[in-house]
């Protein structure tokens, strides 16, 4: 289901904020996707590259989507350019691909899915991106478990 087809000019955030080339997209539009902000989203940039992504909130009601520069490479963009954006929702609230072993560990261990499921999306994407960047499957399987365990763990509140 497409939430947004259109031409947007691509912008970069300033360098201590990051850097990073996005598209902006008004309030009122996001106000219509099924969960506003929180929404996932599936990114098709002028037809030939597409990516799942989030929404980020420039702290004035509005929101971007960030555009890597492989993409821009890729496309051949640069700041400034208008790129052809088409934005639909991603089935896949996790929006990425959970590696092998931690969906056998998740499969296998009761309490440890248990857990995971539990937390919110976010937390989970996080594992799920530490967990790939690891070639070597004994660390995944010891970096899952140990993050799965971490992030269920009820933080100490602050004194104030």
């Amino acid at each position: 289901m497409i939430l947004y087809s259109g031409i947007a000019p691509l912008a970069q955030l300033d360098k201590r904020k990051g850097g990073y080339y996005y598209l902006h997209l008004p309030a009122e539009l996001v106000a219509q996707f099924p969960q506003q902000g929180r929404t996932r989203l599936v990114c098709t940039l002028d037809g030939r590259v597409s990516y799942s992504c989030g929404l980020n909130h420039f702290g004035d009601g509005s929101f971007f989507v960030i555009v890597a520069g492989k993409h821009l490479k890729t496309l051949g963009k640069q700041l400034g350019d208008e790129i052809n954006a088409a934005l639909s929702l991603d089935e896949d609230p996790l929006g990425v691909e959970v590696p092998e072993v931690l969906a056998a560990l998740l499969a296998q261990d009761e309490a440890l899915h248990a857990r995971f499921v539990a937390l919110t999306v976010g937390k989970q994407r996080s594992i799920v991106h530490a967990v790939a960047r690891l070639k070597d499957l004994d660390k995944q399987l010891a970096l899952a478990t140990q993050l799965v365990h971490e992030a269920a763990r009820p933080r100490p509140r602050r004194a104030g």
